[in-house]
Order: C-alpha cells, then sequence, then structure tokens
C-alpha cells in the first residue's frame, strides 16, 4: 500500500465531502476505518483465491457513490482497469476530480446505469451498499465475464440475502461459492461480509 497516495486520497476526498456530503459528516471521523478499510477487504479475496496478475483485467463498481470500493483499490491495484459506475453526476464528478488530483490512471469515472453497460464483460465486479443480492445479481452477471467473479460487500444478514436471491441465481446459472466474513477496525464489533459470486 502507497501510504502517501492514500493520505492524499484522503485530503482530497474530505475536500469534496465539505461540498457534496458525499458521506455523513459524523462517518468522517471513520473514513479510514469503515469506508476504506471495508473497501480493501477484497484484498482477503485475492489473497484467497491466490489472485495476483492485474494485468488487462478489468474491474467493474456497481454504484460507487462516493467511490467505494473503486478508488482504494484503484489505489491498491494499479494493473487493474476500475470502472466506477454511478448515476448521480455529482458523485462521478467528485471522482472524476479526485482521478485528476492523484493521477489514478486506472480509473474510469462514468456516469451511467449497469442496464446501459450491454456487451461490455468484465473479470471482477463489485458493489457495496447498494441493494439487496437479489437485484445486484439481475445487474451484474449478464456484465460478468466467464471465470468472472462478482463480490458483493455485505452486512450480517448476508444469510437472508442469499436465501432470498435463490431463484435469481439460478435464472442466471450463477452460484455462491464463498462468504468470507472480515471485521472493521473500530471499537465495536462490526462484522462484514463478502459474498463471491461465480456464473457457469
Amino acid at each position: 500500500m502507497d501510504k502517501q497516495k492514500f493520505e492524499a486520497y484522503i485530503s482530497g476526498f474530505l475536500r469534496q465531502n465539505s461540498k457534496l456530503n458525499l458521506i455523513s459528516k459524523n462517518d468522517e471521523k471513520f473514513l479510514w476505518e469503515k469506508h476504506i478499510c471495508d473497501s480493501l477487504s477484497i484484498d482477503d479475496f485475492f489473497n484467497k483465491y491466490n489472485i495476483v496478475d492485474f494485468k488487462d483485467k478489468k474491474l467493474l463498481d456497481i454504484g460507487t457513490g462516493g467511490g467505494f470500493p473503486s478508488v482504494p483499490i484503484s489505489l491498491n491495484y494499479p494493473e487493474l482497469e476500475v470502472t466506477a459506475l454511478d448515476s448521480i453526476r455529482k458523485k462521478i464528478s467528485a471522482i472524476t476530480e479526485i482521478k485528476q488530483e492523484l493521477e489514478i490512471h486506472n480509473l474510469i469515472p462514468l456516469c451511467d446505469r449497469a442496464e446501459n453497460l450491454k456487451g461490455q464483460k468484465f473479470d471482477y465486479i463489485t458493489s457495496r451498499a447498494v441493494a439487496a443480492l437479489k437485484i445486484l445479481i439481475h445487474y451484474a452477471i449478464p456484465l460478468l465475464k466467464d471465470n468472472g467473479y462478482f463480490i458483493a460487500y455485505k452486512s450480517l444478514k448476508v444469510n437472508d440475502e442469499i436465501s432470498e436471491a435463490q431463484s435469481v441465481l439460478k435464472k442466471y446459472n450463477a452460484k455462491v461459492i464463498d462468504i468470507m466474513e472480515y471485521k472493521l477496525p473500530l471499537k465495536e464489533n462490526h462484522t462484514r461480509n463478502l459474498v463471491i459470486i461465480t456464473k457457469s
């Protein structure tokens, strides 16, 4: 991890947040713990599945909001092409400014909706704090390459969401292959999960 880059990112993000309220003022105090560390929990997935080569690989972050997890991932994996997708213009404009300030060459901010990306395919798709899993699968799986992975960031209600998503998983010949639990570095117990989905 390039500590200097992340310090510059935090500074740039807080400037944007003061203008646009991308996250709540209360959450600013926990920007590193709640948002950046959470975004970088994808490290656990890459490590567990021994994924080390990111050259010519593409990741799409659906509903990126203020740039989580897309911007921390793009900073940590400079060889991985990261598309930060959101339909709200002010959020994409903020990410574009951060990209230009920090010269994040592998980050592509895109103001659009996932259903408009037909024909494009990605090796990895992420989504964090956007919608229920059964809804996300509709958007993500058609854009996923064969042998690709959809990584959904989820809370403690993960098993309920997976149960509710069974018919949609079946429709797209997709399956949950892993649920990776992790904790955020906060005083209170803050357990989260990465739901790893592939399609056959």
